[in-house]
């Protein structure tokens, strides 16, 4: 499964639910398949979705929030699991597309293979799922409505020669979407 195609899968289930979204290709995959108001890009920075996504799902307790993060992003701010899991926010959602590589800045390898991710998360607190095929994936996103976070998911994806669009919309007017949509 690709990036794009777990992407889809997640925008069905998710509906209109805000999802902070990691820079590069994650926010243009999103933005491809399913953008909303309530979709925060964050373009132009590295491993910030994390921490912006927990100051959301604190700040708006009955709504479940989603963060997308890609592997070289979360290992930018390994920090955020920890403040998260000590924060045990009961409607967030973590959701690390992992492709063992920084692809949208060119395909250069992290180091997601050496390390366990899910075992990290584990230890910070968050209810874990690990997810290698699109049947595993939408069976998860059934169970975990019933579940309280802060919740991680683990999705192994390959890489993709597929390239989305880019996020037409300028920071300032991504910020007030998520604004007035929350």
């Amino acid at each position: 499964m690709i990036r794009k195609e777990a992407v889809t899968i997640i925008g069905k289930f998710i509906g209109k639910n805000p999802i902070v979204s990691a820079n590069g290709f994650m926010s243009r995959d999103l933005f491809e398949t399913n953008d909303k108001e309530s979709n925060f890009y964050m373009i132009g920075s590295m491993g910030l979705a994390s921490s912006i996504g927990l100051g959301i799902a604190l700040k708006n307790p009955k709504k479940q929030i989603f963060v997308f993060d890609g592997d070289g992003n979360i290992l930018m701010n390994l920090g955020s699991l920890v403040t998260i899991g000590s924060l045990k926010p009961k409607n967030l959602v973590h959701i690390v597309f992992d492709n063992n590589s920084h692809e949208s800045t060119g395909s250069q390898p992290t180091n997601s293979s050496q390390i366990n991710l899910a075992k990290i998360a584990k230890t910070a607190n968050y209810k874990i799922f690990v997810i290698q095929t699109k049947t595993k994936l939408i069976s998860v996103l059934k169970d975990i409505k019933k579940l309280q976070g802060p919740i991680f998911l683990l999705i192994k994806i390959s890489t993709s020669k597929e390239r989305s669009k880019r996020v037409s919309w300028n920071p300032k007017s991504i910020r007030d979407r998520v604004i007035k949509s929350i």
